[in-house]
């Protein structure tokens, strides 16, 4: 990995959309045993499409689409601990989603993952999406929040709060972080996909993507978003 490094809590003590350029092209590498939560191995997924999601009183504009915007929570209380953790969360009870806390303990910021490539583990990254009755092709299988949740075998709340930064261990499972050396030159920024209201708008583009990039998710408007 000469053109990556393991992240520090440090490159991730910044405010989200200062930092969620800075993961893409990264690496999130995960090793989970063979057992009742799911297919084990070992999978990583190159970064090319994320979102930043603002804590309560972050930055000079509430994030009105913030799953932290109105505090903590038993559902949100991973993104108010320290940076590099991994808060993993169930979106419409079936899919888990991972996100990048970062920021200073105790405001609630997060990067959201949602595309990427598959560079490592393939194989078990199609087994998953398979068990749940859905094979995709190579370029599909991180396409999207929900199946890069998949591909990457992390579970609500089983994986809720796994260490990214140290690889501690969390219920047999490990995930690093990896950023590259030098962030990419080119990346392109919009609104962010399905969320509602204001939120989603051209008034937030906290959406960062590596631009032709074919694992990018389609964009879709959310409820109320013109």
């Amino acid at each position: 990995m000469d053109t990556h490094r393991p992240a520090r809590r440090e490159d991730l003590a910044g405010l989200p959309v200062d930092v969620a350029p800075t993961l893409l092209g990264a690496l999130l590498q995960t090793s989970l045993p063979d057992g009742p939560a799911g297919i084990g191995g070992t999978v990583t997924v190159r970064i090319t499409e994320v979102e930043a999601y603002h804590g309560r009183g972050s930055g000079d504009v509430a994030d009105p689409g913030s799953h932290a915007r109105m505090g903590p929570t038993a559902r949100n209380a991973t993104m108010w601990g320290e940076a590099g953790h991994l808060y993993v969360y169930l979106s419409h009870g079936i899919h888990s989603c991972v996100n990048v806390v970062c920021g200073p303990a105790g405001q609630g910021d997060g990067i959201l993952l949602r595309a990427g490539e598959i560079v490592e583990g393939a194989g078990i990254a199609r087994r998953r999406r398979e068990a749940k009755g859905v094979a995709r092709t190579d370029r599909d299988l991180a396409r999207g929040p929900g199946r890069l949740g998949d591909a990457v075998g992390l579970r609500h709340a089983l994986h809720d709060g796994i260490d990214a930064v140290t690889g501690q261990p969390r219920e047999g499972a490990v995930a690093r972080l990896h950023l590259r050396v030098e962030p990419l030159a080119e990346v392109a920024t919009g609104p962010r996909v399905g969320v509602a209201g204001i939120a989603g708008t051209a008034a937030y583009p906290w959406r960062f993507w590596i631009p032709r990039d074919p694992t990018v998710s389609a964009f879709r408007p959310g409820r109320g978003a013109v």
